[in-house]
């Protein structure tokens, strides 16, 4: 083959040979390039820190929006222009999740095609205007469609933004800043409950006026963040197979000057290069394949991850306020008090154990925090179930539980983020969550809301016990079948599909 120099130094374009017979060289455009070495050489900088901050505000949106689902649901009950039952509530959160499904699914499909950055605005445009369509909602349908849109632009958030962190944070960094950006999603529920706090007060406003300008406080944030977005650049991993190496490098060589504040050019040379096939797409045959042919394994390990989760966290965190006002007597103005310890606990918890993701490894890390939250639930069920705990106590309870739920559920996400190939990244983060949350997350609060209105102690631990066998179950699956992928390249976890020997 004869080579022909790229306009950057670290990027060299291969011209294919000649096909057997003397036909011509096909059009494919096949190049070498260092690009994923470059970015995993860097140190934590400036810019690493306002990626997070600018993408990973999606979890603090979303932890906003459930936290005031769960907050408000006394006030939606009491509201004079929707009184609504425990059913109801629970069949609005389920929209809500159905939604996150749906826009997961097909905003991933979108991310992987034409490219993460244009997702982050189209998504945040979804989110902003069905938060504020929701406050203006007069009956349950319509209450119920406007958070199946919010969930739909949330989910398509969840799939760009999952990639390009991936793809944009070292390696050695990657599994802590994973885990803290996921638990970020509890700073959002402090803030909707201080908000549903301070909104629900009746010296504030009216029962049905409070719960409409809490969502306001979401659409007001999506403003702030859209403006943080602007100066995100596009992930250099993905331009480089999808026909952009120019692009790409001049990306890299940028973040390298914002992070070392001079030219790397000359260390660049000693880095690894990898030999890649440019593509536009990649074909929804070849996903398939990939995933459930190839990565099987994998693919079964991230479901599994992902179901137990869900089902644990939405079946308990969106009924969270039902127990507290149904079994506990506690007004629905107060509840948000509540959600503050629960709050800090799953903060804490990946802030706290994050690291050891990175040094005692995912496989050992993922197992102890599924395993430890499935058999600490069972307990707090069969304490609730025969009637000894109070409000306090149980809220004590679950802020224990969650401490080590936060880093597992999260460790769902970077385990499915991480485990396949570049070209497929968004699609099969959104495959997994759709499934686990679709099978998970959206039966739970249904489930719950009508074991709830059974006003049954002993019904509602069955649903406690059926969520501590789901993790128990995900636990030993991650014991035999999780990969190490602690402080390995993304391409030596899963190697791109464009790559050539």
């Amino acid at each position: 083959m004869a080579p022909r120099q790229a306009s950057a130094p670290d990027l060299r374009l291969v011209t294919p040979a000649p096909q057997p017979g003397g036909a011509a060289p096909g059009r494919e455009r096949i190049i070498e390039t260092n690009i994923p070495a470059r970015l995993d050489d860097l140190r934590w900088s400036p810019f690493h820190t306002r990626v997070v901050l600018a993408l990973g505000i999606t979890w603090v949106l979303d932890g906003l929006e459930v936290t005031l689902a769960g907050a408000l649901s006394g006030a939606l009950k009491q509201s004079p222009a929707l009184h609504f039952s425990n059913l109801d509530i629970g069949l609005a959160n389920s929209a809500y999740l159905a939604g996150a499904v749906i826009g997961a699914l097909g905003f991933g499909w979108l991310t992987d095609r034409i490219g993460r950055r244009k997702l982050f605005f189209i998504t945040l445009a979804l989110y902003l205007s069905a938060t504020a369509a929701t406050a203006l909602s007069w009956n349950v349908a319509t209450y119920a469609l406007f958070r199946f849109l919010t969930g739909a632009g949330i989910g398509g958030e969840y799939t760009a933004i999952n990639s390009t962190i991936q793809e944009l944070v070292p390696a050695r960094y990657r599994g802590w800043t994973d885990l803290m950006i996921n638990g970020s999603f509890w700073l959002g529920a402090a803030l909707g409950a201080v908000g549903a706090i301070v909104l629900l007060d009746p010296a504030f406003a009216g029962p049905d006026v409070g719960w409409r300008l809490a969502y306001g406080i979401g659409a007001c944030l999506g403003l702030l963040v859209l403006i943080m977005r602007m100066w995100i650049p596009e992930s250099p991993r993905w331009l480089m197979i999808h026909g952009h190496p120019e692009q790409a490098h001049d990306i890299v060589a940028a973040i390298e000057r914002d992070v070392t504040g001079h030219d790397r050019e000359e260390r660049a040379k000693s880095l690894p290069k990898m030999r890649l096939r440019m593509r536009d797409h990649t074909p929804l045959r070849e996903v398939a394949h990939t995933l459930f042919s190839v990565y099987r394994q994998r693919s079964l390990v991230g479901l599994t991850l992902m179901i137990a989760q869900a089902f644990f966290y939405n079946a308990i965190f969106f009924t969270f306020a039902l127990v507290l006002t149904d079994f506990y007597g506690i007004k629905s103005d107060h509840v948000g008090w509540y959600i503050l310890p629960f709050a800090a606990g799953n903060v804490l918890g990946p802030l706290l154990l994050g690291r050891l993701f990175d040094t005692l490894g995912r496989r050992a890390m993922i197992t102890f925090t599924y395993g430890i939250s499935g058999l600490l639930l069972a307990l707090t069920g069969y304490l609730f179930s025969i009637g000894v705990l109070s409000a306090q106590t149980q809220t004590a309870a679950w802020m224990v539980i969650f401490f080590f739920a936060s880093p597992a559920a999260s460790a769902a996400y970077l385990t499915v983020s991480e485990n396949f190939p570049l070209e497929v990244r968004a699609l099969a983060i959104a495959l997994f969550y759709a499934i686990g949350t679709g099978i998970g997350g959206v039966a739970g609060p249904a489930l719950f809301g009508a074991l709830l209105d059974s006003g049954a102690r002993g019904a509602v631990f069955a649903g406690y016990l059926f969520g501590a066998a789901l993790m128990g179950v995900a636990a030993l699956v991650a014991w035999r079948y999780a990969i190490a992928a602690e402080r390995k390249s993304l391409e030596q976890v899963a190697r791109p599909l464009a790559v050539m020997e």
